[in-house]
């Protein structure tokens, strides 16, 4: 593929050895072109709307960020970039919240580095990839209310639990307090449960307080 029709890609990872390893990488491939990288979400909607990029090589864990929550701004661009997650993340709950969202591919950082180009090759032709161990688990497995539970609602869960204030929370996640009174009330809703102790007790079951 030429240079100039190469697909253009952004990196997205809080480390910069990783994100140089991932530019060693893709940039081997004659069909891809890293055109930006970041490590914070105020950095990624910039450099994305600086590069207008074809897809976005995302991590979950961005400092003390869940890429996830810039999935739905990126894909309301025109046109909207396709999106790889590439995460330490193994359960397979982040997967299904991850494609619940919208992203293409969910892959594990273990994974074997010519298993990104892969990915990047099917999402960029049109399908979604999903790494195979998380793939068997998805079939087998009916997914439970706290399957359902995103990363920042299991950090609100898991504070709760341990004795914070709603004020601790917003202060300690960097979110406002209006944001955690909306996770708090949805964590009843989801979990079935009615009251602080219930709160505590499904956090323990989830292993929240290990």
């Amino acid at each position: 593929m030429d240079v100039d029709v190469a697909w253009r890609i952004v990196l997205a990872d809080d480390h910069a050895m990783v994100r140089a390893g991932l530019r060693a990488l893709v940039d081997a491939d004659p069909r891809c072109r890293v055109v930006g990288e970041c490590g914070t979400l105020d950095r990624l909607r910039a450099v994305v709307s600086e590069t207008s990029p074809d897809l976005i090589v995302l991590d979950i864990a961005l400092g003390r960020e869940n890429g996830l929550d810039a999935v739905a701004d990126l894909l309301a661009r025109q046109p909207p970039p396709r999106i790889v997650v590439l995460t330490m993340h193994d359960d397979v709950a982040f997967a299904r919240e991850a494609l619940g969202r919208g992203v293409h591919g969910y892959l594990l950082k273990d994974a074997a580095a010519g298993e990104l180009i892969r990915a990047i090759e099917v999402v960029m032709e049109g399908g979604t990839y999903l790494h195979p161990q998380l793939g068997a688990q998805l079939a087998r497995r009916s997914p439970t209310p706290a399957d359902r539970l995103s990363e920042r609602e299991r950090d609100v869960l898991r504070l709760l639990a341990r004795g914070h204030t709603n004020a601790e929370i917003a202060h300690e996640l960097f979110i406002s307090l209006r944001t955690v009174e909306a996770h708090r009330a949805g964590l009843r809703t989801r979990l079935g449960v009615q009251n602080r102790a219930e709160l505590v007790d499904a956090a323990r079951k989830l292993g929240l307080l290990m």
